[in-house]
């Protein structure tokens, strides 16, 4: 008997240890893969070697976050690239596919197809003067660029941008130059396909200099695509001094979409900016925006909404930085989580020794509307400064009885009361939309998806 248990004993760890090299190799095929492709494709690329070439070492340090990692534990991202994927090679969106894509309609159309700027699909032949947009590739020589490209997006900072700074071959760079004031929107469409699993590295720098105004949207869509589809996009954006800018990202994936972006946002003296996030659908988001406050009288508005369902999981990163005094920022998170869906809010805002009289207010409410739904929050404050005004507050609920029964007392049906209740909590966020046109389009989507 003692033989057959030290021989069973002997078995199960012999499984035990082959299953761990197998993990091991896996993750080391993942890694190797990747620094393989960058190797045999780094010579193509366009802009400076020596920066990719710091990129790819300081990810091949970092590795692929899995739940170890902490701001990445609620979500095993190296278990969906475990999936055969690869670095995307250059393929085209057909005309059948693009016309199923949303744009807006009175707005400047900049289209990247697969992570590549496509002049052929964009509409941006009569820009007014004071504004330049073009292939982030073709832009290595321009001044703007050359200031703050790769300036404020570390790459030893989060191995998704270390990634991103390798391997883009694409995207695009837009300049709203010194008192210019831009009318017409700048619509940003991303549209993904592949005939198999992809990584698609994008790549957008934004720079409105002083005093110059500008909207400008970014919109994430998967078309029909054989495979599984990993966005990798990052946009810097650079905020002059007096400067105002009005960011919009719509996100809808869908269920082969999977959707890791990254915005790091610099602001200077008096400047405004305000980032509207709706993630409407998508099998995997996770939206890391980091925003730096680096002069006095700056004022910041964060705000998102995210509707999950299915087994979708969406994972919101938030992090204002206050580094001067006088400063404020607002942040407005809301999310409705149906079925086995899961999402996260991790929102952080510093302030630091010398940003005295600051004001900062961050607030998460979420509906959770089914018990198999699954939210984590987490408002986090870091305060080193005596004389300021902050907040945070996170909220999480079913939705709320008695207002469904004194709706109902006046005559609509269970359905349509909860759906009524929806939509109003929705809206909070939808209203802060200043373009008509895209605020009609999001509650649009919303009033579908509780139809």
């Amino acid at each position: 008997m003692r033989a057959v248990i030290l021989s069973l004993s002997k078995y199960l760890c012999s499984s035990i240890e082959g299953s761990f090299n197998m993990e091991t190799i896996t993750k080391i095929n993942t890694t190797e893969k990747l620094i393989n492709a960058f190797e045999s494709s780094k010579n193509s690329l366009f802009g400076d070697l020596e920066l990719r070439e710091q990129a790819i070492e300081s990810f091949s340090k970092q590795g692929i976050p899995n739940r170890k990692h902490e701001e990445y534990k609620y979500v095993n991202v190296e278990l969906l690239l475990k999936r055969d994927f690869a670095i995307s090679t250059a393929t085209t969106v057909t005309a059948e596919q693009m016309a199923n894509v949303q744009m807006l309609k009175d707005a400047f159309v900049v289209v990247i197809e697969n992570g590549n700027f496509s002049k052929n699909l964009s509409s941006i032949a009569s820009l007014p003067k004071g504004i330049n947009i073009q292939n982030i590739a073709e832009a290595t020589g321009n001044a703007a660029f050359q200031k703050h490209y790769a300036k404020y997006a570390d790459v030893n900072n989060d191995a998704f941008i270390a990634m991103n700074t390798a391997f883009t071959s694409g995207g695009v760079f837009i300049h709203i130059e010194k008192n210019t004031v831009i009318e017409k929107p700048i619509h940003i469409l991303h549209v993904s396909s592949a005939a198999e699993n992809a990584i698609i590295n994008p790549r957008n720098l934004m720079v409105v200099e002083e005093n110059a105004q500008a909207k400008i949207v970014e919109s994430f869509a998967t078309v029909a695509s054989a495979g599984k589809v990993f966005n990798n996009a990052l946009t810097e954006i650079f905020i002059g001094a007096n400067a105002n800018l009005q960011h919009y990202k719509i996100q809808d994936e869908n269920e082969a979409g999977m959707l890791l972006n990254t915005t790091q946002a610099y602001q200077e003296k008096q400047s405004v900016f305000s980032t509207n996030n709706f993630t409407l659908s998508g099998l995997f988001v996770r939206n890391n925006l980091n925003i730096v406050l680096d002069d006095e009288f700056i004022e910041t508005h964060l705000n998102g909404l995210y509707l999950t369902r299915g087994n979708q999981v969406v994972d919101n990163h938030t992090l204002v930085d206050h580094r001067k005094p006088n400063c404020n920022s607002n942040e407005l998170y809301k999310g409705i989580i149906e079925d086995k869906s899961a999402a996260t809010f991790n929102g952080k805002i510093f302030v630091r020794k010398d940003a005295q009289k600051t004001n900062a207010f961050q607030s998460n409410k979420n509906i959770l509307l089914s018990d198999d739904g699954t939210i984590n929050t987490k408002p986090q404050l870091e305060i080193y400064a005596d004389d300021v005004k902050c907040s945070h507050g996170t909220s999480t609920g079913k939705l709320d009885e008695d207002k469904i029964f004194y709706l109902r007392a006046r005559g609509l049906s269970e359905t349509s009361a909860k759906k009524l209740l929806m939509h109003a909590f929705a809206s909070e966020v939808v209203e802060n939309i200043k373009i008509e046109e895209l605020r009609d389009y999001v509650e649009e989507k919303i009033t579908g998806r509780f139809a």
